[in-house]
């Protein structure tokens, strides 16, 4: 087995959850045509780490010196900013097709046994249409920033002529700060219904009053600044093949994002995988190993290990999962799936190559 831990290129992640019924499936039936046999390979475990990043960015405004004179506002933004944090992690496990261990079962019988397997050739399923349904997780969606107001139609609207002629930065700041006051007045005034104007209606009033907050929150920005945030989701596969320790899977970069493992403009996440447990060989009331059978249909017991992915001091994932690479295979009678009055099916999973159920089979 390679000793080395394979890391494969991260990609944006474009779906919320992963289904064993989104791969793609095809049935292999044992038939006289291919001598009874069924190939089928069992999977080596991938970990794909969904890592969900935020980033905000903070701007001045154009008056922020004056936003203490004028508004009494003690802190504004005064310098440009952009940080970058992690928002979560989360890992799910799937499987690729481990050529170093191909099976070719042979079920002759009574009974026309059929395999499923997705389009890694991994079996999904023996002799059930029904597969094994893993808990859906839930994975985060990219979400692009919203609009500052300073971006917004409003903005436009509150640029009066007086300050689009002053060219001095005080005297604009000055007027700026006047029609924020005339603002507020005027929502009073709407409120108590003293405005020379009052909508008709509810639903214009409503109009009016989003209308005034937007023009207030543009010339309040041009004082204490702006803020947007988005998020940012990532996902790196990584198989390991052997302990690890704080391996170094992507880095997080405070202007750029998530960036890659070599890429030192961003501090390190990390990966530690200790394994715990080693799949074991059945044993019989004495002991002794159980041999596996003779043209046995063949899945995998897995081992176990501890996965902690960690930024920043923090720990974002700290779990005990399944690995077929840190199992064995063992195997079933095939008799069992061809037997004429009762065969038996069995439901897998792919990502482990785990016997997950056992039930009766499906014509």
């Amino acid at each position: 087995m390679n000793q080395k831990m394979l890391l494969i290129a991260s990609g944006l992640l474009l779906c919320a959850s992963f289904h064993i019924q989104a791969q793609s499936t095809r049935t292999l039936s044992a038939t006289k045509a291919n001598e009874y046999g069924v190939v089928y390979t069992l999977p080596t475990t991938v970990l794909d780490i969904t890592v969900e990043t935020e980033t905000t960015e903070k701007q001045p405004g154009e008056f922020y010196k004056y936003a203490k004179k004028y508004l009494n506002i003690d802190n504004p933004i005064a310098v440009p900013s952009i940080s970058t944090s992690v928002k979560s992690v989360t890992v799910t496990e799937r499987g690729i097709a481990d050529e170093s261990r191909r099976y070719n079962m042979q079920l002759k019988g009574g009974f026309a046994p059929y395999v499923i397997v997705n389009n890694e050739n991994i079996p999904l399923s023996i002799n059930t249409q029904e597969l094994y349904q893993a808990d859906d997780v839930e994975l985060p969606v990219a979400q692009k920033a919203l609009p500052t107001p300073l971006q917004t139609e409003a903005a436009r609207q509150v640029i009066s002529e007086d300050m689009l002629r002053s060219r001095s930065v005080a005297k604009r700041a000055e007027l700026a700060a006047a029609q924020i006051y005339a603002l507020r007045q005027s929502r009073t005034d709407l409120i108590t219904g003293q405005s020379e104007k009052m909508p008709p209606d509810g639903k214009s009033m409503q109009i009016v009053m989003d209308n005034i907050e937007a023009q207030e929150a543009a010339l309040m920005a041009m004082f204490v600044g702006t803020t947007k945030t988005w998020t940012d989701v990532q996902t790196i596969s990584f198989t390991p093949t052997e302990d690890v320790r704080n391996k170094i899977i992507a880095r997080i970069s405070a202007t750029e994002g998530i960036v890659d493992a070599d890429d030192l403009s961003g501090a390190p996440m990390t990966i530690t995988v200790k394994i715990t447990e080693r799949g074991r060989m059945p044993e019989n009331e004495k002991g002794a190993v159980i041999p596996f059978p003779k043209n046995g249909v063949a899945y995998c017991i897995p081992g176990k290990a501890d996965v902690k992915i960690d930024f920043d001091g923090k720990s974002f994932y700290n779990e005990r999962l399944p690995f077929a690479q840190f199992g064995v295979d063992y195997g079933m009678d095939p008799s069992a799936f061809t037997n004429k009055k009762s065969p038996v099916a069995i439901k897998l999973n792919s990502a482990t190559g785990a016997l997950m159920e056992t039930v009766p089979a499906q014509m």
